[in-house]
């Protein structure tokens, strides 16, 4: 598909849920865009059934990265795909070496927003995967990646410390306070990557935005992320391999590999207890590096399997997920990005996994 054809008048029929209570009987996609008025050209369109969801989020995925850091365009391209093919037609990509914004011109790709390179101190993260720096540089590669990004900045705010042979927080306070300002003054929220419990409550009263992970909440500090409105994105089909990076981690650092378990354990139960505390929790896999791509689906039903109503999950990768992010559903006027189902993923939310169609911009592809 050329980048510059211009789409044709597509009818979506049907169950379209614009929201999660409202309920169309059709759209119609013309070049590229969503109308609800019947267009000139009417007669000639491309007709598809079903129930029609907002392209899904994946809202913690990393395109352009691989198992020793930086891949080059073809696998990227490949990864992206992957995404697009599983229904994720919009993604927040929370970290990655490689320069993605050449995906910003293919009409076929999924649109990414992108967070720039993680930051991470030095030794305190995987190789090859980002900057690694010492605190008193932390707000200048803060405002580095604000500017490189696309309205995000991605921190690693624990690893384990060799030394202590368990999770500790990465950053002082100090430090973290400055350069989440500096972020926000730039116009760019900020996220963190967090296993454990320590650094929490620093980068929350902080201002941080969001939590990735965020296995280490606790009943202390899930009253604080409610209070301050800081979003979560638990990834728990990354989570699932915890048990098996403990045990490979068991003879060398034995504490760390026992903390791991227990976050492992406790993951349900921390996800439901946000949750209901009116956190707000959104659909994020972890793709790349170690994890395969187009498993947002998986993630979705591992939400339900936490105690979160399939409602609620569903909102986490489709309306809700959207509106965090700032961009739009299936709304007037709107890209023409939607996924189509044979039944209703509101009840079920293990339809996701059964995907029938994938508009993106107006055109059917695959």
């Amino acid at each position: 598909m050329s980048d510059h054809e211009v789409a044709p008048v597509l009818r979506i029929k049907g169950r379209v849920l614009v929201g999660p209570d409202e309920v169309r009987d059709e759209l119609w996609a013309v070049d590229g865009r969503i109308t609800y008025e019947r267009p000139p050209g009417a007669d000639g369109a491309t007709t598809l059934t079903g129930w029609a969801l907002p392209g899904l989020v994946d809202a913690h995925c990393h395109v352009g990265l691989g198992h020793e850091g930086p891949v080059d365009a073809a696998t990227s391209e490949k990864q992206a795909l992957t995404d697009r093919e599983a229904g994720t037609l919009l993604i927040r990509d929370a970290g990655s070496p490689s320069d993605t914004r050449w995906t910003d011109e293919r009409a076929d790709l999924p649109k990414i927003i992108r967070a720039g390179r993680h930051i991470a101190r030095t030794r305190r993260y995987i190789r090859g995967y980002a900057h690694e720096i010492e605190p008193g540089d932390l707000v200048a590669y803060v405002a580095r990646e604000a500017k490189r990004g696309d309205g995000w900045v991605k921190l690693v705010g624990d690893w384990i410390d060799r030394d202590a042979g368990d999770l500790t927080a990465c950053w002082p306070r100090g430090e973290v306070e400055a350069a989440i300002a500096e972020a926000h003054r730039l116009g760019a929220r900020v996220t963190a990557h967090c296993f454990a419990e320590a650094a929490l409550r620093d980068l929350v009263e902080a201002g941080i935005d969001c939590i990735e992970h965020a296995t280490g909440l606790t009943e202390d500090t899930i009253p604080l992320f409610a209070e301050r409105g800081v979003a979560i994105v638990p990834t728990l089909v990354n989570i699932a391999t915890f048990p098996s990076l403990a045990d490979a981690g068991e003879g060398r650092y034995p504490r760390w590999s026992a903390h791991m378990r227990r976050l492992h354990a406790g993951r349900y139960d921390t996800v439901r207890a946000a949750y209901d505390a009116g956190i707000p929790v959104f659909a994020g896999t972890d793709a790349g590096g170690s994890l395969a791509h187009g498993l947002v689906a998986s993630e979705v039903a591992e939400l339900v399997k936490a105690g979160i109503p399939p409602l609620d999950a569903l909102s986490a990768t489709a309306w809700g997920a959207r509106s965090w992010l700032g961009r739009p559903g299936l709304e007037e006027g709107a890209p023409a990005d939607l996924v189509l189902y044979d039944e209703d993923p509101r009840a079920d939310v293990r339809v996701l996994g059964s995907l029938r169609r994938v508009v993106l911009n107006g055109r059917v592809t695959g």
